[in-house]
C-alpha cells in the first residue's frame, strides 16, 4: 500500500475544474493540494471533488488572488492555517494525515520582475515571507517528526531547475538571494527534496513554462518552481516521485504542472 500525495498550482480553480478532475481521474492521488486557487472558499468548487470522492478538504482562499486548498480522500485529524508578513493573503494551509504527517501547503510570493528590495516590494515581500516561514519551522516544528512541505515555492533552486543557469541569475526565482533563503527554509527542517531524490541535480527538470512561449514544448524554457518536501523520518518510505509534464498540454492548462509523491503507508 501507498500514500499518493501531489501538488499543483491550477491558477484559477474554477476556470481548470475540468482539468483538476481530469488529473484526479488520471492519477489517482491520495491527496492534492492546490494552489493560487484564487476564489472565495463559498465558491470553492467543493461538491465536484466530493463526488471523485475527495471528501475531505480544507478550503483557504480569497477573491481573484492566491489561495491555497488540500482535497484529500484521506480524513484530517487536524487542519489550519497560518498568515505572514502581516497580511492574510491566503498563501498557507496545514492538515495533519493519518500516522502523524502534517502536510503543510504553500504559495511563496512570486515577486515581481526586478530582484531588487530596494526598488520592488512585491521581491521584499517574497524574501520576508521566506525569511518568516523558515524561523517558523526552525523554532515551532521539529525536523525528528514527519512532515510534509508541497507548494509553489516559486524559487527554482539548482542550475537544472532552469532552462539556463547563467542567463537566469538576474531572473527572479533562480536569483543567488532567492536560493539562499529558500536553503534556509528546507535547511529549518532538515527538509528532502522528494523529486531530486529520484532525478539526480545532473537532470534537467521543469515544472512551469511561460504563457508568453508560442510553443511551450519546443522551447522549452522551463523552471522547477513546484516542490515536494519530506523531513527524515519519511525518508524511508519514498517509493517515487513523478512530474505530469504532459498537464501542460491540456486544453485551458495551468502555466504549472502536477507533481506527485508516493510514500509507503
Amino acid at each position: 500500500m501507498a500514500i499518493t500525495i501531489a501538488t499543483w498550482n491550477i491558477n484559477s480553480v474554477r476556470f481548470r475544474v475540468d482539468a483538476v478532475r481530469k488529473f484526479l481521474l488520471e492519477a489517482d492521488p491520495d491527496v492534492l493540494c492546490l494552489q493560487e486557487t484564487k476564489t472565495p472558499d463559498e465558491f470553492f468548487p467543493r461538491e465536484a471533488f466530493a463526488a471523485l470522492g475527495y471528501e475531505h478538504q480544507l478550503v483557504h482562499g480569497m477573491k481573484s488572488y492566491n489561495g491555497v486548498a488540500v482535497i484529500s480522500r484521506l480524513p484530517f485529524d487536524g487542519h489550519g492555517t497560518q498568515s505572514w508578513c502581516e497580511r492574510a493573503d491566503c498563501r498557507h494551509g496545514h492538515v495533519m494525515l493519518k500516522g502523524g504527517i502534517e502536510l503543510h501547503n504553500l504559495y511563496v510570493p512570486a515577486g515581481g520582475d526586478i530582484p531588487d528590495p530596494a526598488e520592488n516590494p512585491k521581491f521584499k515581500h517574497k524574501l520576508q515571507f521566506l525569511d518568516e516561514i523558515a524561523a517558523w519551522f526552525s523554532q515551532e516544528r521539529r525536523a525528528a517528526n514527519p512532515m510534509i512541505l508541497v507548494g509553489d515555492l516559486n524559487v527554482a533552486p539548482l542550475q537544472n531547475d532552469v532552462w539556463s543557469h547563467k542567463q537566469l541569475l538576474k531572473v527572479v526565482s533562480h536569483t543567488p538571494v532567492e536560493v539562499e533563503k529558500l536553503g534556509k527554509l528546507r535547511k529549518a527542517a532538515k527538509f528532502v527534496d522528494a523529486v531530486r531524490h529520484f532525478v539526480p541535480a545532473s537532470e534537467k527538470l521543469y515544472t512551469w513554462w511561460s504563457y508568453r512561449a508560442n510553443d511551450w514544448a519546443a522551447s522549452d524554457r522551463g523552471r522547477r518552481l513546484d516542490h515536494i518536501w519530506i523531513t527524515p523520518p519519511l525518508k524511508e518510505r519514498l517509493i517515487g516521485a513523478t512530474v505530469h509534464r504532459e498537464a501542460r498540454g491540456w486544453e485551458l492548462a495551468s502555466d504549472h504542472v502536477p507533481v506527485v509523491m508516493r510514500l509507503k503507508s
